[in-house]
């Protein structure tokens, strides 16, 4: 390697802008009179590599031996007055993230934007979410910074492949890091998005506060937990999904074992419920087929499918709810809740093959309610916009879906609809008599308070092509 000498360059740069130290200047004469001190005292490289690796990750050991070397450095160079971009906190961390660190992603990450629950980069542009709407920041990052951030953020996962044009990561504190690059993009468009979850604590006064769901629907979500009903949380992207999932799962008996499937890890139950036997497992693509058979012959009580995306996880799903198993969540990406059964079927028989219709019947059968959310126009905001009981009348040989809540976004308000079928009732009444009873109640009681208008029947043989019944009572049923 060709020598360098500190001095050369320091007066090259006073020769060229008038001006000793200023801040990019200081940001190149840390970062390499870092590396030729490592060089000259002959240290070791490699620890020297693993120290930045992790300091880049983001442990806070090695990013502490980063900040107190600029420190010295910083000191020894009477560079301590050095005017640093407003978006930093101080000198020493702006020239940390500026050579190793995030950037001007920076800012995101810090307490002053800790409830902005999205950060968007877009080639050189940066946009922190804030107040619901996506802003454009005044920092920028440039192309080789973006790349070297890709790279430092795949040593979370190594064996994701350097030269793939899509990457889904998550950092330290369980942000989800969403790359699009290479052929997937436009020249120098290329996207970093960062996602994470920001309610402070996962409890149905929590969601209450926020205005994702009513007040007095809060016993009766407590008493659904309790009765073991096996709910499908389902919604758009950012709809608040995995919030609530994981909300219901943070009031499931912790004397129960429990088995929680996730493609990513999203959702850390050891710290919502560090004292419940939960198994937590990763799995995709061939991984997930080579758990599955272990996870049929489980002894657990309950699974959770945490972001159902694809037919096997689905399947998987509808194998083991034909086991008996209660207490079945999972969050699944829909639009419609009334298309539930069909686009689960949608999912298994694209992947695995199968009979669409019986597939459709097995999932009405599998679950007892759906709970659909959907994010507003304020993004910051998340609304229950139904709930809806599911089940297959075997009998009749038909699914049946009918709402006994709804959302009135004109009023900002739910309305509800006492009605329990007779499935639901003999299974609550297994589980908890007492229970069922709190929750048969509060039900009726919500519904007499702000009753559900009927609503024109929607014609469910235009959505999948079969055939609709309309009960005396007004529900639907779709052979």
């Amino acid at each position: 390697m060709e020598k360098f000498y500190l001095d050369h360059f320091i007066a090259q740069e006073e020769q060229g802008s008038g001006t000793l130290f200023n801040f990019e200047t200081l940001c190149k004469l840390v970062n390499m009179e870092f590396q030729q001190e490592w060089e000259e005292e002959d240290k070791d490289i490699q620890r020297m590599l693993s120290i930045q690796k992790n300091a880049i990750i983001g442990f806070h050991k090695e990013v502490m031996f980063f900040k107190n070397k600029i420190r010295l450095f910083v000191k020894k160079h009477r560079a301590e007055d050095t005017i640093y971009p407003e978006w930093y906190r101080g000198l020493e961390e702006a020239i940390y993230h500026e050579n190793w660190g995030l950037a001007g992603i920076a800012p995101w990450f810090s307490e002053d934007y800790g409830q902005s629950s999205s950060c968007k980069v877009i080639g050189e542009r940066i946009y922190f979410q804030e107040e619901g709407g996506m802003v454009l920041k005044p920092q920028t990052i440039s192309q080789e910074r973006r790349e070297q951030l890709v790279r430092a953020f795949l040593l979370l996962t190594p064996e994701e492949r350097l030269d793939k044009d899509f990457h889904e990561l998550y950092t330290l504190d369980g942000t989800r890091i969403t790359v699009f690059r290479g052929s997937s993009v436009k020249p120098g468009q290329d996207v970093i998005i960062f996602r994470r979850y920001i309610i402070p604590e996962y409890t149905f006064e929590e969601q209450a506060r926020r205005g994702t769901i009513p007040w007095n629907s809060i016993p009766l979500f407590k008493e659904m937990v309790r009765l073991g009903y096996s709910t499908a949380v389902t919604g758009a992207m950012k709809s608040g999904k995995t919030s609530f999932l994981a909300t219901l799962q943070s009031y499931e008996d912790q004397n129960l074992e429990g088995v929680m499937l996730e493609t990513d890890p999203e959702i850390s139950l050891h710290k919502l419920i560090p004292n419940a036997p939960v198994v937590q497992i990763l799995a995709k693509d061939d991984k997930m087929k080579s758990v599955v058979k272990h996870l049929l012959r489980s002894d657990a009580d309950y699974l959770i499918m945490a972001e159902a995306r694809d037919g096997l996880a689905l399947d998987t799903v509808l194998r083991i709810a034909s086991k008996g198993t209660r207490r079945l969540k999972i969050t699944f990406h829909q639009r419609n809740p009334l298309n539930f059964p069909y686009d689960v079927a949608a999912e298994i028989v694209l992947s695995l093959g199968g009979s669409m219709e019986l597939i459709a019947r097995r999932t009405a059968d599998s679950f007892d309610y759906i709970l659909h959310f959907a994010q507003m126009r304020d993004k910051g905001q998340k609304r229950l916009t139904g709930i809806y009981e599911i089940s297959f009348d075997k009998a009749g040989d038909r699914i049946v879906i009918f709402p006994i809540c709804r959302y009135d976004p004109m009023q900002d308000s739910w309305n509800w609809r006492y009605r329990i079928s007779r499935e639901k009732e003999l299974a609550g009444k297994e589980e908890d008599w007492v229970s069922f009873q709190r929750f048969a109640e509060t039900l009726q009681e919500l519904a007499a308070k702000s009753p559900l208008k009927e609503d024109k029947p929607e014609k469910l043989e235009e959505l999948f092509g079969g055939k609709e019944n309309i009960d005396e009572n007004g529900d639907k049923h779709l052979h």
